[in-house]
């Protein structure tokens, strides 16, 4: 596989609560970015809703891309985000693909996670 995933929140290795910390630590960092996005504070947690890629004027929101070993982990990190593949509507997160903008000005697709209710 391994998928690449942009993490802007708890799912970070160095902040991952108890129950995902293991599943965590299988990531590999492969550099820091943005995407075009707005971040809300959820209480516990972050949540971002993806904005317009191609407005300049869009906010962003910096995070890290991972590279994820195995479907096994992706499946792990889904159901900790209540992403429900055969259920988007039912989801609290859904997985999207995103541009990330790199340090360096590099761009690639990558997954993240998006909240998925109305604020």
């Amino acid at each position: 596989m391994p998928t690449r995933l942009f993490i802007y929140g708890t799912l970070h290795p160095d902040r991952a609560p108890a129950e995902i910390a293991p599943v965590t630590r299988r990531l590999t960092s492969i550099g820091r970015g943005t995407i075009r996005a707005r971040l809300y504070n959820l209480g516990e947690y972050p949540g971002a809703i993806l904005a317009d890629e191609s407005d300049p004027a869009a906010p962003t929101v910096s995070g890290e891309v991972f590279l994820v070993p195995d479907a096994a982990t992706l499946s792990a990190l889904d159901a900790y985000e209540d992403y429900r593949p055969d259920s988007p509507a039912d989801s609290l997160f859904l997985r999207k693909e995103a541009v990330v903008t790199f340090d360096d000005g590099s761009r690639k697709s990558c997954w993240v996670y998006v909240y998925n209710r109305d604020l």
